[in-house]
């Protein structure tokens, strides 16, 4: 068993900001969107922040991640560059990718964020093979691998839980349950008597579940079974129940096509885990709404003034684009 562990009041406040920067950041893309220049598909995780950001709690600036499509809070929650993913999806030479890779293909090896990419389950063995260069190196560092639901269907995920295990390889699986895979939700995609972290479990590998709903046991959680793994230098699969509030794909709600059950949006915005680390940061930690406001208002100052910045800057030239491109 992995207990939980204290937290105290400063790094709850750094765990409100950092899930807090997301989600304007997020807001913000998704408001500037219908404007036309940001030329790449955007999967935007609002409403899931809290994953990431007691996931970054947890990292240490030596440990690698990778991440899939909707990897914008994975990227900002490792330690990414905000500027540089601005620049990134709105096709600029000052972009993490030079401007080549938008939204999905993000990068910073300076924190160790190794890249993301389109293909539903094509990271994982990325992460895994990650993680074997740190057990071969023996340096300690974990690697994270970050996908959805959707991605355990992949064989791709089977033959890379069954490689870190047999081979006890220090990788930490998190998969962000949001319930779909674009449109389908998950009783046509899975049995509905099974539990994904109970099939992770019986392929060997120790496995848990974190409600994302309560964000103090959401963070509590993940820095102990991450503790763990660091530890023991093993893998480890983390489930987290969360949920998208807008389309799989775009800034838009899509609630109208009516995939998801009447209210069942409409509920989990009710539970929004950022309104309530909010208030128990005020009711049981020492902070006051005011100054959490003074916080909200210094991150969407820092938003805009990147977002400005960036539209002064060049897109690449064919010169440009021509770089480190391997066939």
């Amino acid at each position: 068993m992995v207990y939980s562990m204290t937290t105290t009041a400063d790094s709850l406040l750094k765990y409100y900001t950092l899930a807090q920067r997301i989600r304007i950041v997020e807001e913000r893309i998704a408001a500037e969107y219908s404007k036309g220049e940001m030329r790449c598909p955007v999967h935007l995780s609002i409403g899931q922040e809290i994953v990431s950001a007691a996931v970054g709690m947890a990292q240490e600036t030596s440990d690698t991640a990778v991440s899939s499509h909707r990897a914008h809070a994975h990227y900002l929650a490792k330690g990414g560059d905000l500027y540089r993913m601005i620049a990134e999806i709105f096709g600029r030479v000052t972009g993490c990718c030079k401007g080549r890779g938008g939204s999905m293909h993000l990068i910073d090896l300076s924190v160790g964020f190794l890249g993301s990419s389109a293909i539903v389950g094509n990271s994982i063995p990325v992460g895994v093979g990650a993680g074997f260069t740190h057990k071969l190196d023996k340096s300690g560092q974990l690697a994270f691998t970050f996908f959805g639901d959707g991605a355990i269907e992949e064989g791709a995920f089977y033959e890379s839980v069954n490689f870190a295990t047999v081979n006890q390889i220090p990788v930490v699986f998190l998969c962000e349950n949001n319930l779909y895979s674009v449109y389908t939700n998950l009783s046509p995609r899975q049995p509905a008597s099974r539990k994904i972290h109970e099939m992770v479990a019986a392929m060997g590998l120790k496995s848990f579940e974190i409600n994302s709903l309560d964000p103090i046991v959401c963070l509590q959680e993940t820095l102990a079974h991450v503790t763990w793994a660091r530890e023991n230098q093993t893998p480890i699969f983390l489930e987290y129940k969360t949920y998208r509030w807008l389309e799989h794909c775009g800034p838009n709600d899509d609630d109208g096509l009516e995939y998801r059950p009447n209210g069942e949006l409409k509920a989990w915005k009710l539970q929004d885990s950022l309104t309530t680390l909010r208030e128990s940061l005020v009711a049981n930690h020492s902070a006051t709404f005011s100054e959490l406001d003074a916080l909200d208002s210094a991150i969407t100052t820092e938003v805009s003034q990147v977002f400005e910045k960036v539209r002064k800057d060049q897109f690449p030239t064919l010169s440009d684009s021509m770089q480190d491109v391997y066939a």
